[in-house]
């Protein structure tokens, strides 16, 4: 076998340029020249051009012959697809948690839920989301589950950003309330209460980027 590659430059690359999307300095639709790109990092165009691959394959942009490569604008279909595959994810991990969470799960969900209720700017909010979410599925003790997760976290994070960018009003307010809400459902080691508090939580999103994606 040949030595491992360490860590590699093109990584790096797009840990900033995903870094700077999810931080809401491109939006949805931005387009992403390499040439602006590599000279802003002080790179050579090919690390950026393997980035921008990278992040394809996350979803978080897309590349054509004729445009570039834009930063992901979610669909009506991108949002109903994105949206059926975490609540099936997201059904299977309640019931796991249910089965067999700890107080020291519970008590990671409650700190992140408690970041939230000090977070003073909706990007901020958002990672925030993410990271709650993250600690759901590592509550679940399911290596398979968790990388499921792993695989459309960037997508649920671009999601989340369509829907700040679209409203934000209560945004702020009400999103820590809900978290602790779903953390205490998930105490209570009730399956259906928490399952349908997870697809509430859901839908409140999917609503107000639906209904945006309707009236265009």
């Amino acid at each position: 076998m040949s030595p491992a590659r360490r860590r590699g430059l093109a990584d790096e690359v797009a840990d900033r340029i995903r870094e700077a999307i999810f931080k809401g300095a491109y939006a949805p639709g931005a387009q992403l020249r390499e040439v602006e790109l590599s000279g802003v990092m002080d790179v050579s165009r090919g690390p950026v051009r393997e980035a921008l691959r990278m992040l394809e394959r996350e979803g978080l942009v897309r590349c054509a012959w004729h445009r570039g490569t834009v930063v992901t604008t979610l669909s009506a279909e991108d949002v109903a697809e994105l949206e059926s595959l975490r609540g099936a994810l997201e059904g299977l991990a309640v019931e796991r948690i249910v089965a067999l969470a700890s107080e020291e799960d519970f008590s990671s969900l409650e700190k992140v839920a408690g970041l939230m209720e000090r977070a003073t700017e909706e990007h901020e909010m958002v990672r925030l989301d993410i990271a709650f979410h993250d600690a759901v599925f590592a509550a679940t003790r399911h290596q398979r589950l968790a990388e499921a997760w792993e695989a459309i976290r960037c997508q649920v994070h671009l999601f989340l950003l369509t829907r700040i960018n679209l409203s934000t009003e209560g945004y702020l307010a009400r999103v820590p309330e809900e978290h602790l809400r779903l953390v205490a459902a998930l105490r209570s080691r009730d399956v259906k209460v928490a399952r349908d508090l997870f697809a509430e939580h859901r839908r409140v999103a999917v609503d107000v980027v639906a209904a945006d994606l309707d009236a265009s």
